[in-house]
């Protein structure tokens, strides 16, 4: 059986805030805040999971004039996929993910 990869603590972390509304698009600054991670860490993964094909990613015009445009994020179904098998082992007991291990 192949090894799954090794997701960070910052990674899950951010998995899981996308995964509460997968087809929500969400900014970077909300997610930083939401999630307590800095921007030195947060969008360097960002950039990570949508080269893995885990995030989806768009400009979108600001809403108010004069502001700029923001990048937006959301999960694609592989990414979702990810996030439920993720959320999924953190929630089964310490036990039950040894066994299966």
């Amino acid at each position: 059986m192949p090894r799954r990869p090794n997701i960070s603590p910052q990674t899950r972390t951010v998995l899981a805030t996308l995964f509460a509304q997968p087809q929500a698009w969400r900014h970077g600054y909300d997610l930083s805040k939401e999630t307590g991670l800095k921007s030195g860490t947060l969008y360097p993964l960002l950039i990570r999971l949508a080269d893995q094909g885990l995030l989806e990613t768009e400009w979108r015009k600001p809403l108010q004039p004069g502001k700029p445009p923001r990048h937006a994020y959301r999960l694609t179904a592989q990414g979702q996929a990810l996030a439920a098998e993720r959320e999924a082992e953190t929630l089964a007991p310490a036990g039950l993910r040894e066994a299966e291990a």
